[in-house]
């Protein structure tokens, strides 16, 4: 029975737009709001990409395993999505009039999830999708004849040069305006415009914050904050996940054989959060949104909400925690398609690292192209692990520090809810069992990234023991290559010693 006011009901006949829906975090939210919600519709925003129109690119999306439990519970839920061709990198969203106008006219709630997410992306990229984009859709909301609610998805990490981030807005040292006159200069390198900033991702979130602070177009709106998005816990399945990003692609490396050594301060905190409790989080978000601006005068000026919306406030989960629960699981569980015996090394120190990078990844993978090429293959090992440093290289910030999060908008509203919407809406991270979640995680990877059914079991479990073997036997070669090379260097000495 739905509780007037609550979530549900307050959703009930409305009409959402969702950007970023064919990303990880948007198929989720699609997914939670049509199994749970009684939407009337669901526009999603996509653009055409690579020849491929934008009903085309969403034709395979919904037949992935992530909607067998909708399929079974609402076999039409087809009929509630809208397919719109659109970009928010044009000013206009790339948008058809009718496409436009259908918007302006039904759209009740907007979903702005969409954003690239790559670390390394050029900045004037990053500004015209993360902050130009972001400014289009905002143009668009405001002419939206019934809209009750605008939550933008930003990062719990927008203002990462910063210890202590809390649930407010803080100084950027440009505007998206002034950011935008910048780019156009050849004087500025992209480097002095990110300042303490690691990453051209978390520089143009902190920008769209500071050009939403001042809400000029008056929206009901709030700014959503998560931190390091993981795996599914429950729903639609536990363990569910679809791309290698953050902790899942350095887990995979290890679990293959592939990394063996990692920038990771094991000590540290690492601010995981479950993919289905983050969209329940969003769409309470949502609901908080509309209840607080029902009763308002747009004409008033109200800085938008932010809610951070991270797990080490309420239930901190240390490397150390995360690497010992996927170690558990390894064991008993390894990868049938490991290239290696499954170990690594940690390092915080660079040159440290160099040395370790050296031995253990580069001296491998010269050794196998060297294979490669007198078998008359192509080498690709090094390549391989030149992409993979710098990739890795890239999260050297996040895996070796820990910042002090503020939650107190996300946990008021969590007990803001009532018991059903609780129940329905889960996303409380207080006593969190992150033994259960890491188990999903492990044989997460295995089924959705790795490909691999526990049925193959046997023979992953046969072909570890022979790689955990090999691997020791190498270790024994190693230390005794060092040792006769200690003992000659020391015979040549007393030899040079006693002719002097």
């Amino acid at each position: 029975m739905e509780t007037a006011g609550g979530i549900a009901e307050t959703f009930r006949n409305g009409t959402f737009l969702v950007t970023g829906s064919t990303g990880f975090l948007g198929k989720i939210l699609t997914e939670k709001l049509l199994r749970s919600c009684p939407v009337k519709n669901i526009a999603i925003l996509v653009r055409s990409k690579k020849g491929f129109d934008a009903s085309q690119r969403v034709a395979d999306i919904y037949k992935q395993a992530l909607f067998d439990r909708l399929r079974d519970e609402k076999p039409d839920f087809m009929d509630y999505i809208k397919v719109i061709d659109g970009n928010i990198e044009e000013e206009s969203l790339g948008l058809s009039t009718a496409d436009r106008n259908w918007i302006v006219e039904n759209v009740n709630f907007v979903f702005h999830c969409a954003a690239t997410i790559k670390f390394n992306e050029a900045l004037e990229l990053a500004t015209k999708i993360n902050i130009q984009g972001t400014n289009n859709l905002l143009t668009l909301a405001a002419q939206m004849k019934n809209l009750k609610g605008f939550v933008h998805v930003s990062t719990a990490y927008s203002h990462c040069p910063r210890k202590e981030i809390r649930e407010q807005y803080y100084p950027t040292p440009v505007t998206a305006k002034e950011l935008k006159n910048m780019l156009g200069s050849d004087e500025l390198s992209e480097s002095k415009i990110l300042e303490n900033w690691p990453n051209t991702y978390t520089f143009t979130k902190a920008i769209t914050e500071d050009m939403i602070s001042t809400n000029e177009n008056r929206l009901p709106i709030s700014i959503f904050r998560p931190s390091i998005i993981g795996c599914t816990k429950s729903e639609p399945e536990p363990g569910w996940l679809e791309n290698m990003n953050g902790p899942t692609g350095i887990l995979t490396g290890v679990m293959v054989g592939f990394l063996r050594t990692i920038n990771l301060a094991i000590d540290k905190v690492t601010d995981i959060i479950p993919a289905d409790y983050t969209a329940n989080a969003l769409i309470s978000v949502m609901w908080d949104t509309v209840k607080r601006h029902q009763d308002c005068d747009y004409t008033k000026y109200e800085q938008p909400k932010i809610y951070n919306y991270v797990s080490s406030a309420d239930s901190p989960l240390t490397w150390n925690k995360y690497i010992e629960g996927m170690t558990e699981h390894y064991n008993v569980s390894p990868p049938l398609r490991s290239m290696w015996y499954g170990f690594f090394i940690v390092y915080t120190n660079l040159w440290i690292g160099m040395v370790l990078k050296f031995l253990l990844h580069r001296i491998p993978a010269a050794f196998v192209d060297f294979l490669l090429i007198i078998s008359g293959k192509s080498p690709k090992m090094l390549k391989m692990y030149a992409k993979t440093e710098f990739m890795t290289g890239l999260l050297h910030v996040f895996t070796t520090n820990q910042w002090k999060f503020d939650n107190s908008n996300t946990v008021k509203l969590l007990s803001s809810l009532s018991i059903e919407d609780r129940n329905q809406f889960e996303f409380g991270m207080v006593n969190f069992d992150w033994k259960s979640y890491t188990k999903s995680y492990y044989y997460g990877i295995r089924k959705h990234i790795l490909q691999e059914e526990i049925t193959n079991l046997d023979k992953a479990i046969s072909k570890n023991w022979k790689l955990f073997w090999l691997h020791k036997l190498c270790i024994v070669l190693f230390f005794y290559s060092i040792l006769q090379l200690c003992w000659t260097c020391i015979r040549y000495i007393i030899y040079m010693y006693i002719l002097n």
